[in-house]
């Protein structure tokens, strides 16, 4: 039996979150196009006969402006000394950056084997993705896998590669676990990318969603009280919409997704409070989870 984790880590926006959605097989990891829409270390589990998978999806490594971007740059670098294997994520359309740079510079430190993948193979042209690998090349890796995570086109071959490299011994988790997560935290998140579908600027940057309690009625229906954290009062009128229609909207959306997840109905009350600079505020990131 072979069994270990595997950190999958990029700059923001290569795809990370629909690359771990597409290896688990279901979805685990909320995707946007915004930028630092992932703000935990997510753990998605594949169990593949004699072969467990614990695939770790962190936040997009990036040059921190405020206390919270400390803190998830933080969690990529420790993510990266414990893992078994690492899935260097770039971008077969953007130009290879000082961030690409810096993050092979710390891979090669971690000493973890390394797969380089090229995502987005399914919108990028043909000399995007050769070109890009042949950058990537200089970094000496050790397998490089051009793949589309929306698509799931490669995702095979880069299982190939990850499997041979994981270290023998037991499952961490059952054979049927698709993620550890507990059910506030996807619960919060979910709520979280209906709302970064909608809102535009800074905004997404600035929300914040905390689960206050989730409990299951008698009647089987599980009820859910969250607070949507913003940091300006002009920010809360946004939040909220005119009559109250966004953050109807992102309630209503947000319950269908819960419901089928959690295989029942689903009450979830949204409440919007102000907390000024909660990013700057390390006491509040505390409470917050972060």
């Amino acid at each position: 039996m072979r069994s270990g984790f595997v950190s999958i880590v990029g700059r923001p926006n290569v795809g990370k979150s629909t690359l771990i959605n597409q290896l688990v097989g279901e979805k685990v990891a909320i995707t946007s196009s915004r930028p630092q829409t992932t703000r935990n270390t997510i753990r998605g589990v594949l169990t593949k006969e004699e072969t467990q998978f614990v695939f770790v999806d962190t936040p997009g490594l990036h040059k921190p402006k405020t206390a919270l971007g400390k803190r998830l740059n933080k969690l990529v670098y420790g993510s990266l000394a414990e893992t078994d294997v690492a899935l260097f994520v770039i971008d077969a359309r953007a130009p290879i950056g000082p961030g690409d740079r810096l993050i092979a510079e710390r891979l090669g430190d971690s000493k973890a084997p390394t797969v380089v993948v090229v995502n987005k193979t399914d919108i990028a042209r043909h000399e995007q993705i050769v070109g890009q690998l042949e950058i990537a090349a200089a970094w000496d890796f050790d397998a490089y896998i051009p793949l589309s995570a929306r698509t799931g086109d490669g995702l095979d071959r880069l299982l190939g590669e990850i499997e041979p490299r994981l270290p023998d011994g037991p499952f961490f988790f059952p054979a049927d676990t698709s993620s550890d997560q507990p059910d506030e935290l996807l619960a919060a998140e979910f709520v979280r990318e209906k709302f970064l579908s909608r809102l535009r600027e800074e905004l997404p940057h600035s929300l914040a969603v905390v689960v206050e309690e989730m409990t299951t009625r008698e009647n089987g229906v599980v009820h859910i009280a969250a607070i949507v954290y913003v940091e300006r009062e002009s920010q809360k009128g946004m939040v909220i919409g005119k009559g109250g229609a966004m953050l109807a909207a992102v309630g209503t959306e947000a319950r269908h997704d819960l419901e089928r997840l959690f295989a029942t109905k689903v009450f979830l009350e949204l409440r919007v409070k102000v907390e000024k600079d909660w990013q700057r505020r390390d006491q509040l990131l505390d409470r917050m989870g972060f």
